[in-house]
């Protein structure tokens, strides 16, 4: 049996995940603050290095999602960001270093570290320019990895944007479906010409778990991939199937508080390198995951009125 170490496993994506390898028949170890319905779940934090060397020997896994991150791009503490992305990684890398047997590693970095760099569909190639502070603590993280590179077999998986029910509601695609289940007549956003490569996180997982079970014979540790759907969609054309799945018009107002100053205009994965190493990937129609995300809300809004 496969044992999996999953970190941030009671997160958004890492639910998903959790669920994904204990499906496959995995034995699934997590780092995580709440249940997330692993076979063990650890309550240690990634800046606590001595535990979490005494887990990863006891635990022995075999492959590693590293999940665990601070990523709402907003967060007001800059320093948090390092502290978690980047010092919490390294802890991580050193631990899992010292096993006898290095497992299989995937990192979870993120897209964002391309930055505003002009052009429309991105490679694995483009330098990265990242504008923000989550952005520099990814590709900061990235580069502690490539120290670990000859001690660990590691694949830098770099998400483009993901959605799904459950994701929190001070990110933006929840934040917009929560107004519509509400049937509000006005929202306040920033920029809605800005167009996103839009994924379901239940795509996502099933590439990260393919991702590392079919590690490529010729792939250098460290190696990059973009999990994305190659496919770039604007905040206007997603409000509009939003209006079209629910059934009602809503007022956009753009609140200049909500535009960033170093604002993407587009983002887009060049999915070659993703297609060549999973081929025959499934995709969850960006429709569907926003009829998924309404019909979760009007669960959650139900349970709320009990």
């Amino acid at each position: 049996m496969t044992t999996s170490l999953v970190t941030g496993a009671s997160g958004f994506t890492g639910r998903y995940l959790v669920a994904h390898l204990k499906r496959q028949g995995h034995r699934v170890v997590a780092l995580a603050s709440t249940p997330c319905g692993a076979d063990e779940t650890h309550h240690i934090d990634l800046s606590d290095a001595a535990n979490l060397s005494r887990l990863v020997q006891q635990s022995a896994p075999d492959q590693v999602f590293h999940l665990a991150a601070l990523s709402f791009v907003g967060h007001p503490t800059p320093l948090d960001f390092y502290r978690v992305n980047v010092l919490g990684t390294e802890n991580l890398l050193a631990a899992l270093s010292g096993l006898a047997a290095p497992p299989r590693v995937l990192l979870a970095s993120s897209a964002n570290v391309y930055g505003a760099n002009g052009q429309a569909v991105i490679d694995e190639n483009v330098a990265p320019l990242p504008v923000n502070h989550y952005a520099h603590s990814k590709l900061a993280m990235e580069h502690v990895a490539l120290t670990y590179a000859q001690k660990l077999p590691l694949l830098i998986a770099r998400p483009f944007n993901y959605t799904g029910p459950g994701q929190a509601g001070h990110f933006l695609v929840p934040k917009i479906v929560a107004h519509f289940q509400r049937r509000e007549a006005i929202i306040e956003l920033g920029n809605t010409h800005v167009s996103r490569d839009f994924s379901d996180v239940r795509d996502v997982v099933a590439i990260y778990a393919r991702l590392l079970a079919h590690w490529p014979q010729d792939a250098r540790s460290a190696s990059v991939v973009n999990v994305g759907s190659g496919q770039a969609v604007s905040l206007k054309a997603l409000i509009q199937t939003l209006e079209r799945l629910a059934g009602h018009a809503i007022e956009i107002r753009v609140n200049p508080a909500f535009v960033r100053a170093n604002e993407i205009p587009k983002l887009k994965a060049c999915t070659q390198r993703l297609n060549a190493w999973v081929p025959g990937l499934e995709r969850t129609p960006i429709e569907q995951t926003l009829t998924a995300m309404l019909e979760s809300q009007m669960i959650n809004d139900a349970r709320g009125k009990q």
